[in-house]
């Protein structure tokens, strides 16, 4: 997991003028919030932008029944903010999974170094244009054109992608270094929590994942990844699976 002591350590901000970081460092301040601690909610004034030095935080919106629909998972180095000049206008909350620390600046401060420097504009662009081609890649996996199989395996690599941990010798396994129960994967999947429940057993037994509690660990990546790409309804045939 990824962890930040500066803004200009930060991918995120590569690019942007030293003397424009370090006044936002002056203007701001890292500030320790525990889990479960809500950044900032749907249709509420937006007074602060907020950047992961280090934790989890989800971005998710609510259903019409009032289910929570996750769709972003977050690491250290990232803008939590979906809206920057239309402070007031969010449609979406952010929460965090993981006791965090989090860069917090007022919104109007923020937008003002925008002003003075373009290559902060330029780095706020690159955040969403990437947020914008995620949300893209998402919208294929609805559940009208993809199995929930493949959908839940594809966000499980993606997963193990951003917060994998190696757990052997030749990194093959890698776990999630995400609290993932049921009802978080239900959440995250767009579906009742007996149907995620039932989809993790069906990749469990196809010896993709392995699930202890709310740990899973990814057997292997490339079998997993071929999996949601090209479904056959078949196990894997690896070189992995023929030993």
């Amino acid at each position: 997991m990824k962890k930040y002591k500066k803004l200009s350590d930060m991918e995120i901000f590569h690019g942007v003028r030293p003397e424009t970081l370090e006044k936002m460092q002056e203007l701001g301040r890292v500030v320790t919030m525990k889990k479960g601690t809500v950044c900032y909610r749907a249709s509420e004034k937006q007074e602060h932008i907020f950047i992961l030095m280090d934790g989890q935080a989800i971005i998710y919106t609510l259903t019409r029944c009032g289910n929570r629909k996750i769709i972003f998972v977050h690491g250290g180095g990232e803008l939590l903010n979906e809206s920057i000049i239309t402070a007031d206008r969010t449609t979406v909350f952010c929460d965090l999974i993981r006791d965090s620390r989090v860069f917090v600046i007022r919104n109007q401060q923020f937008c003002q170094l925008m002003e003075q420097d373009f290559t902060l504009v330029k780095a706020v662009m690159r955040i969403q244009e990437r947020k914008l081609w995620r949300t893209s890649h998402q919208l294929k996996n609805t559940p009208g054109s993809i199995y929930l199989e493949r959908k839940l395996a594809a966000k499980l690599w993606k997963l193990a992608r951003d917060f994998g941990v190696p757990v052997d010798n030749e990194g093959t396994k890698i776990r999630i270094d995400v609290s993932l129960s049921i009802t978080f994967l239900a959440d995250f999947l767009g579906a009742p929590r007996e149907t995620t429940s039932r989809i993790c057993r069906n990749l469990v037994d196809r010896e993709l994942i392995e699930m202890d509690k709310k740990t899973v660990i990814v057997d292997n990546m490339d079998c997993l990844a071929r999996f949601y790409k090209n479904y056959c309804g078949e196990a894997c045939f690896c070189e992995k699976r023929k030993d």
